[in-house]
């Protein structure tokens, strides 16, 4: 069988903090630490905020439309194709179904290389948030014909595979779920300390909400919410981690909440343990990684019963599951655990438990394994 030498295309790798930069900088990382060469491919700003792993190879792009904080590749040049013939891949894994990873599949297809992809981002999911809903059938038709050029498409979760079932996205799927670092994200690091830097009362239950803050993370339905739980609950106090476009918005409208603005590492760890309920009604991940982090952290998690997080949570066991934008039911949740200290450290406890089996390391080598598996495959035929 041949060496395995991997080049993965991305939308994302270093421009923008986000899931599927991070997930896909610890894999370059793994993939080094196991001695397996690796080259990414993808777009870049003049200040990244991400420091990357590996060899990355920058592609033109230009902001996206409205939102300009992302890029769209709109090339792969002949010097960026002249780097990958050197670096002589075997498999190529696309991480974006974008224009550079149709050029790249193309590439692969013509010089006889195994392709495999992995879906990161719900894309058809955005689409109502952008008021372009009448795009999903057309959106599914493309991802249908660009994921069955791929020998593997990896998914993090099964009920993600079982939504691109329904779209006729059936062949090849294997489950590349996400890790957590559970040393990290741990019961150990709560700190009443922390909490009372920031305002907090002792006998206060907080509520935390821990994502990038843009309308598509389903902010709207936070601030519902928790506007229905204030009059019944004085011992209440709601925390907002991260940072992004809708922030400002966010604060004029949540002016009780407290806003600690982006946090990583061990301030981000103390975040989530010093925590007691976690509260995140987003239906558009095709995971939920800051869902396994609070569950790791020993938090019981209220979340939206939507591709990813109910692959994470268990209703009534270690959190509770609501119907999508239902603020009334996601405010009784809520309140159910707020008003059970009991129920919460039960919850508490099996939240750690079901995130112990997720460690990054044993999440990709399973990934590597596949990679090995496709490689010894057949190379499909050329699709158009």
């Amino acid at each position: 069988m041949k060496d395995l030498r991997v080049a993965i295309f991305t939308g994302n790798y270093n421009h923008i903090r986000d899931g599927v930069s991070l997930t896909l900088n610890r894999l370059v990382a793994h993939l080094e630490k196991r001695n397996i060469p690796v080259i990414v491919y993808g777009p870049t700003c003049d200040e990244p905020a991400i420091e990357h792993n590996g060899e990355f190879v920058s592609v033109p792009s230009i902001p996206m439309p409205g939102r300009p904080e992302y890029r769209v590749t709109i090339g792969f040049p002949q010097e960026a194709q002249k780097r990958l013939r050197e670096f002589d891949p075997t498999l190529i894994h696309i991480a974006t179904p974008d224009l550079l990873g149709f050029r790249s599949m193309r590439f692969a297809q013509m010089n006889n290389i195994q392709v495999v992809s992995s879906y990161h981002t719900h894309f058809t999911s955005y689409l109502k948030y952008y008021n372009m809903e009448m795009l999903e059938i057309l959106g599914w038709k493309y991802l249908s014909w660009f994921y069955s050029q791929c020998k593997h498409v990896y998914v993090p979760s099964a009920s993600m595979a079982d939504e691109l079932r329904e779209h006729q996205i059936d062949e090849g799927l294997r489950i590349w779920a996400r890790g957590v670092y559970i040393d990290l994200f741990s019961p150990e690091k709560r700190s009443m300390e922390w909490r009372r830097k920031l305002g907090i009362e002792d006998d206060q239950v907080v509520v935390t909400f821990v994502s990038r803050l843009v309308w598509e993370k389903d902010l709207q339905t936070v601030v519902d919410t928790l506007k229905k739980l204030y009059p019944k609950y004085p011992n209440l106090k709601v925390m907002i981690v991260g940072d992004g476009p809708a922030k400002n918005e966010l604060m004029h409208m949540m002016p009780q909440a407290v806003f600690t603005g982006f946090l990583s590492g061990e301030e981000l760890a103390t975040a989530y343990a010093s925590s007691d309920i976690f509260f995140f009604p987003s239906d558009t991940e095709t995971f939920g990684n800051v869902t396994l982090e609070a569950m790791s952290s020993g938090v019981p998690a209220v979340v939206a019963d939507a591709t990813g997080s109910k692959s994470l949570v268990e209703h009534g066991v270690n959190g509770l599951i609501c119907p999508p934008k239902k603020t009334v039911l996601f405010a009784e949740a809520i309140g159910q655990l707020v008003e059970s200290e009991e129920t919460r450290k039960k919850m508490s406890e099996v939240a750690r438990q079901k995130a112990l089996p997720y460690s990054w390391d044993k999440v990709n080598d399973g990934l590597l394994s596949n990679y090995y598996e496709a490689l010894a495959q057949p190379i499909p035929e050329l699709k158009f």
